[in-house]
């Protein structure tokens, strides 16, 4: 079978791995010429590494990839996406299991993931954790999936739009516009996290926010039965505890996570896990455990008094609103970055309604300016722009805006990609200049 492998990143490097075996002739397309590449392989770089796909059998698309580019580039093929599939598509055809857990939404997709597979460790499940969350899913069939095991996947709107079936348990958070610099729209970003749900059979189970319409929406597209959280029968906030239905599973003071969002994503992980295991006292103990997760609102370290937050992870202006929320007392916010074309009204308004808690604002990146008219417009001057792409440079000059008892908090509420090769990288330099301070 002849198969070309768009996208030789970690998935595509996963894909390649699977497919690689006798009868198949592989093919890496990639826009990228000078990559890293097994012996032996046939290519097709650069430029042109989409065009003529029609010779193949099968395509493996990599999630940054939207499918509308391979239809642009291989006109005439107009049924060319009937030989598109993922990663994903190809672990939900050949998992050992029927047990996945699917989680997605704009945020808390990876703390949610995580708490799920934590639970469900805890109760005395064997789990495997993966998808977008740093596992490409095919990988997890090396760890010999069993077929009473559970798969968790976070999976995120690049790997959902073809999306071909769909988890046990689907769970979608907080929904709002995001990456709509990828998709034709707002439509087509729901309509992709729809695909999550589509595929559920009666006896699947679909669970959704209950305070947010947009994962309502998406919930909706399931046949399954549908339980929300943050309301009955799923679990909710009462008087200061984790209930669901009668039973109490921890108080809120148990939840080290920071931010009242995470009451939410605690919720979420209750629900989701409630219908495989009542154990409350397994639930509370991973739940009291959990501290976060890297690059989410995560305590670098206390210098002269001034506490320094590294929450690269919050890549839309939503994010950096929970941190804002989530952080108490006197701080100074570095915020900025790739602007993705997403509205800044919330933000700027955010921004505003914190003022008097906001020492400093730190602006930075390629949406500065933007961002900068918005606050302009509400009469907000309380900020500095720093130009450079030096993460000293803007840790410097938060620094000096700060007194004791603030907190500095890189909450950046944009993509990475005008200055860092990805929230990860960015992350890391943040850790490593706050680290290096004396």
């Amino acid at each position: 079978m002849k198969i070309a492998i768009l996208g030789f990143a970690g998935q595509g490097q996963s894909a390649y791995e699977y497919w690689n075996s006798a009868g198949n002739q592989l093919t890496i397309c990639d826009i990228k010429s000078d990559l890293e590449l097994p012996a032996g392989a046939g290519t097709q770089l650069g430029a042109d590494y989409l065009k003529n796909l029609g010779s193949y059998d099968l395509i493996v698309r990599t999630p940054g990839l939207h499918p509308r580019e391979i239809v642009r580039e291989n006109p005439a093929v107009p049924d060319i996406l009937a030989k598109v599939t993922t990663v994903t598509n190809e672990f939900f055809k050949v998992c050992p299991t029927k047990n996945i857990i699917g989680v997605t939404g704009t945020k808390g997709k990876g703390t949610t993931s995580t708490l799920i597979a934590r639970m469900l460790e805890a109760a005395g499940h064997r789990v495997h954790l993966g998808g977008n969350i740093g596992i490409p899913p095919l990988e997890l069939l090396k760890n010999n999936i069993g077929a009473d095991d559970w798969v968790v996947l976070e999976l995120a709107n690049f790997q959902l739009i073809d999306l071909k079936k769909s988890p046990h348990i689907a769970v979608c958070l907080m929904v709002e516009p995001e990456h709509l610099n990828w998709h034709d729209g707002i439509d087509e970003y729901l309509d992709a996290k729809r695909q999550m749900f589509r595929y559920q059979a009666e006896d699947d189970i679909a669970i959704y926010y209950a305070d947010n319409n947009y994962s309502i929406s998406i919930a909706a597209a399931s046949s399954a039965t549908h339980i929300p959280y943050m309301a009955a029968p799923g679990a909710e906030v009462k008087g200061g505890d984790i209930v669901v239905g009668k039973q109490k599973i921890c108080d809120v003071a148990d939840i080290r996570l920071l931010g009242r969002h995470n009451w939410q994503n605690v919720c979420a992980a209750v629900t989701a896990v409630w219908q495989v295991s009542q154990d409350a006292t397994a639930l509370k103990s991973a739940i009291s455990s959990f501290a976060g997760l890297p690059h989410r609102l995560e305590l670098v370290r206390e210098i002269d008094g001034v506490r320094y937050y590294n929450d690269s992870f919050a890549s839309a202006p939503g994010a950096a609103i929970a941190a804002m929320d989530a952080i108490e007392g006197t701080k100074i916010m570095i915020i900025g970055g790739y602007d993705r074309g997403l509205g800044l009204e919330d933000l700027a308004r955010a921004i505003v309604m914190h003022k008097d808690e906001l020492r400093r604002l730190i602006l930075m990146g390629a949406s500065a300016h933007k961002l900068e008219k918005e606050l302009k417009a509400l009469s907000f001057t309380t900020y500095d722009i720093v130009l450079s792409k030096k993460m000293q440079d803007i840790v410097e000059r938060a620094k000096s805006c700060a007194r004791q008892g603030d907190s500095i908090i890189l909450s950046p509420g944009f993509a990475s990609f005008d200055m860092f090769k990805n929230f990860e990288d960015r992350g890391l330099q943040y850790k490593e200049v706050v680290n290096s301070l004396v």
